[in-house]
């Protein structure tokens, strides 16, 4: 299956190596001409000029890129050469409406859309290791398995259109929670002054150990903070989430205590650092 990358970000490079190395990727696009060109050479493949470009010469498009509007101009482009019987496979973190929306275009040109984003970071998606929520019809899932298992370690079909993008808001909401529990935590313990790196290794091994506390502990007790997920990302998908949670009338109050400490954060300039930046407002 010819495959075409949209989005060549810190998720979209780990993703498009692994496409490429399984031999599907035909063809890349990023808006930096210069790092869709880069990219094309490392991979050996076509290097476009526009995402019309790229819809027009594969049978499926996989779209990694940051947010609802961004999704929806890359889908009102692709429509205009795209070639009906493709498959259209967005990967953003959008809601679940902008999904719907993306779908209901595509259809008009006899296009199947999934909404498939995925959880793993920077790291999942090098290794191959991303869990993968995806919505849409069962069998276009089916179709295009064998190129999305590149790419993951887990794929989940949720339902319809759209209820990709709601699991991955549940995703986020457990992260802000998990975020503040660890960082809390953590910062309780350094301003006793035990030995961080003992206190991660006995803690990360009990009941209380999770991904983030293991992946994350030490560089952030240490004091950095280099990105796995952008801490502006997250707060764009919290977002995302609080509007969700207005419309069904109910409240998150973590995801709202990290909505406003992560623009804490991003007013004081470390918008682009990974979410563990969150300490930085916890220690002493």
């Amino acid at each position: 299956m010819k495959t075409g990358i949209i989005g060549l970000g810190a998720m979209g490079q780990g993703m498009a190596r692994r496409v490429a190395g399984a031999g599907f990727l035909t063809a890349v696009y990023n808006r930096t001409v210069s790092k869709t060109q880069d990219f094309a050479n490392e991979l050996s493949v076509n290097a476009c000029l526009k995402p019309e470009d790229l819809a027009a010469q594969v049978d499926l498009v996989l779209i990694c890129v940051s947010a609802d509007r961004d999704v929806l101009e890359m889908i009102a482009a692709i429509s205009k050469t795209i070639k009906p019987g493709s498959i259209v496979v967005d990967m953003s973190t959008v809601s679940s409406e902008t999904a719907i929306i993306a779908a209901t275009m595509l259809a008009e040109k006899q296009v199947a859309f999934l909404d498939a984003p995925v959880s793993g970071g920077v790291e999942g998606a090098k290794n191959g290791a991303l869990s993968m929520m995806v919505g849409g019809k069962a069998e276009i899932v089916e179709q295009v398995r064998p190129v999305l298992a590149t790419m993951t370690s887990r794929i989940t079909h949720m339902g319809e259109v759209g209820s990709g993008q709601a699991t991955k808001a549940v995703n986020q909401i457990m992260c802000a929670g998990i975020n503040q529990a660890v960082t809390e935590a953590l910062a309780f313990g350094q301003a006793q002054g035990l030995p961080m790196d003992k206190v991660i290794e006995v803690t990360s091994a009990g009941a209380a150990g999770n991904w983030f506390l293991d992946r994350r502990g030490k560089t952030m007790t240490n004091g950095t903070y280099a990105p796995g997920f952008k801490l502006a990302l997250h707060h764009k998908d919290l977002l995302i989430c609080q509007a969700m949670a207005e419309k069904l009338n109910l409240e998150i109050p973590v995801s709202e205590m990290t909505i406003a400490d992560y623009a804490k954060l991003m007013a004081e300039g470390y918008g682009d650092e990974d979410i563990s930046a969150l300490f930085r407002l916890k220690r002493l």
